[in-house]
């Protein structure tokens, strides 16, 4: 156990996110790896909002469905190999699919990439009785993923929430915007991209 790695969990506290603060967060318990706060007192499990947090499967099993399913394997072929319940792989699923957006959003959209040149573009994706639109963006030099959004609709509102998320990613003093022509980017990147000069008048 690392307390040097760990943050408070409690959302009303200070030390909330704080990472790399070792005297903010000490051990609490060797035997239930638990970890307490200095500052507000609260204490909290080492899996807390995380996909293996209140599990009582072994770790290297929740890993490998997690990772099955991010390889794009059925359902039905993880529940009939590990003998789990369907809505077990689902609740996994969707906590393993909430803790990487937490991660993204902590690491990606804290605004310290250099968005020097980004690419973006739709995917059209079929659904069962629909159709949807994915929009996503990366940065070309490092081929880094910013994020994306999805809508049944391509549309300025699904182009507009993907250049937000680019912006929160990074500074954008000089920013090259590649897409594939449609007119929704060039009008919302000058909604979203824009800093007004004030000049007094």
């Amino acid at each position: 156990m690392d307390p040097h790695s760990q943050w408070c969990h409690n959302r009303r506290c200070r030390a909330y996110g704080r990472i790399g603060e070792g005297h903010i967060v000490v051990i609490h318990s060797q035997k239930e790896r638990r970890y307490r706060c200095k500052r507000c007192g609260r204490t909290f499990s080492e899996t807390t909002d995380t996909v293996l947090y209140r599990i009582h499967k072994p770790k290297w099993l929740v890993v490998a469905v997690v990772t099955l399913l991010a390889h794009g394997c059925p359902v039905q072929a993880i529940v009939a190999a590990f003998e789990l319940d369907e809505r077990t792989v689902a609740r996994w699923q969707r906590e393993s699919g909430a803790q990487c957006k937490r991660v993204h959003e902590h690491l990606i959209e804290a605004g310290r990439v250099a968005l020097l040149q980004v690419q973006a573009d739709e995917l059209r994706i079929k659904g069962v009785g629909a159709v949807y639109w994915l929009a996503s963006a990366l940065e070309v030099k490092s081929r880094l993923w910013l994020g994306g959004s999805i809508s049944e609709h391509r549309d300025r509102e699904l182009i507009r929430t993907l250049l937000i998320r680019v912006r929160a990613c990074g500074p954008i003093e000089h920013i090259l915007l590649v897409t594939d022509g449609l007119a929704s980017y060039a009008s919302q990147a000058l909604h979203v991209f824009r800093k007004p000069l004030r000049n007094g008048k």
